[in-house]
């Protein structure tokens, strides 16, 4: 999966809390997906960080660019993740296909099965930093 073909921004404290966890994990496809990005990324206070940046627990408005078929995801830790209502972990395909892009960008991932998929960023409907939580 390739990660790093987007300039990426990350809080500082995503930035630590992400790469403790890479670090917990056994080592796997999950791990390895997200430490590149992690490493080339440009990290900015959390007081910082652009509103239109996904960060941990924001939540974004795909659409997917195969189908147009639109849908809302937040990105979030794995212990929190729950598929069905829209709850995905960054260490999946498609979270940490998110982490750090723009309103705009295009996010590309595989799934699974090894199907390519892409869908563009249209809107984030909901960044704590911009709603002034910097602790999430």
């Amino acid at each position: 999966m390739e990660v790093l073909t987007l300039e990426r921004t990350l809080t500082e404290l995503d930035h630590v809390r992400l790469l403790s966890l890479a670090r917990r994990q056994r080592p796997g496809v999950a791990a390895a997906a997200i430490e590149p990005l992690l490493d080339a990324c440009t990290v900015v206070p959390s007081r910082q960080v652009r509103p239109d940046v996904v960060t941990m627990y924001s939540q974004v408005l795909l659409q997917d660019l195969a189908s147009g078929l639109r849908s809302r995801l937040t990105l979030c830790y794995p212990a929190d993740a729950e598929p069905a209502a829209g709850f995905v972990s960054v260490l999946s395909p498609v979270g940490c296909s998110l982490l750090g892009l723009t309103v705009g960008a295009v996010a590309r991932w595989s799934t699974p099965s090894g199907e390519a998929r892409s869908a563009e960023v249209v809107a984030l409907l909901f960044q704590p930093e911009a709603s002034g939580d910097y602790a999430m």
